[in-house]
């Protein structure tokens, strides 16, 4: 799920800190930390509530955590119906929606690909030796979220084991849920102005724009271009920081098509914005969209999401949609 760092950079003498001066930190969340600036500090009451939403939405959705739902789905041999809360339904929406507007290249059971190669609970990075042996994708008969995974609003029914992973849009998902809960509970007479910032998924609700690099997937310590965002989401995925080899010395990372179950290796780095008004989970939504652009066009995806993008391919050629707020630098 996760893309390149994009730490909210300073306008011109304007620094994040002096807007947004007050910075709740939950380091352990989703396995890259995850930080609230806001321009006003949460009371302790508010803080301890999103933490443990927080600690309640990795125990339903991590696979990387034995006491979740989702391995208890991998570990049933026979299936079987488990219920998740009803805040998860939104999160199911969008899957059924990327399932369908990529004919199957999104998919959140591609876990079971991802365990294959290596990605899994313990981080082993070690591929299982016959993984590519014909036993990867839905081609190859992986379960499918379209032919395997029986829907009844937050209730999944299945009847083999399903590895699910719910990367793809899950840290964007998070973030707009506690958007939703600073909404609900802030208890300020004036509306929050915060950033979140989720393993580098940013939701941004701020009078003025913040400037957001673009981190470039060659050289982590540059910028390719810039973005100016107040009011919206923006999600980035990228292969340069979580890669690996298998004993052939072939690389992989964890943006897979699911068709076929293996690493996209055809594009280095998307960054997608999505504003409010487009979409009421605007960031699971970036966030899923810069996964899918790995593996469907953008042209495809936009004529069913509203957003605007930029993608860096391989060989470093740059495209951006007409809308995007920013771009990329050039020389």
């Amino acid at each position: 799920m996760t893309g390149p760092t994009q730490r909210p950079h300073d306008r011109p003498h304007v620094r994040l800190t002096d807007r947004l001066p007050h910075v709740a930190a939950f380091p352990e969340a989703l396995g890259t930390g995850l930080l609230l600036h806001t321009d006003v500090a949460l009371d302790d009451g508010l803080h301890d509530r999103l933490g443990a939403f927080i600690d309640t939405y990795e125990r339903t959705l991590s696979r990387f955590r034995d006491d979740s739902t989702v391995s208890r789905m991998r570990t049933a041999a026979r299936g079987g119906v488990f219920d998740f809360p009803d805040w998860a339904s939104g999160l199911f929406d969008l899957y059924d929606a990327l399932y369908s507007g990529t004919d199957g290249a999104i998919d959140p059971c591609v876990g079971e690909d991802l365990i294959r190669l290596g990605y899994d609970a313990v981080y082993s990075f070690t591929v299982e030796p016959d993984a590519r042996g014909g036993r990867l994708g839905a081609i190859h008969g992986r379960p499918t979220w379209g032919g395997d995974v029986e829907r009844h609003g937050a209730t999944l029914v299945t009847r083999r084991p399903v590895a699910l992973d719910f990367g793809a849009c899950g840290k964007g998902y998070l973030a707009d849920l506690l958007a939703g809960m600073l909404g609900d509970g802030a208890g300020h007479p004036q509306p929050i102005q915060y950033v979140i910032d989720a393993g580098g998924d940013l939701l941004v609700h701020t009078d003025e724009p913040i400037t957001i690099a673009l981190e470039d997937p060659a050289d982590p310590a540059n910028a390719v271009g810039a973005v100016e965002i107040s009011q919206g989401a923006f999600c980035a995925s990228s292969p340069s920081r979580r890669h690996w080899s298998d004993a052939a010395g072939h690389q992989l990372h964890h943006l897979l098509n699911a068709i076929d179950g293996l690493p996209v290796d055809d594009v280095a780095a998307t960054w997608v914005a999505v504003m409010p008004h487009a979409a009421s989970l605007s960031t699971a939504l970036a966030d899923g969209l810069a996964t899918a652009l790995f593996t469907t066009s953008a042209t495809q995806l936009r004529a069913h999401f509203p957003f605007e993008c930029a993608i860096l391919n391989a060989n470093r050629a740059a495209a951006q949609s007409p809308n995007f707020p920013g771009g990329f630098f050039t020389h």
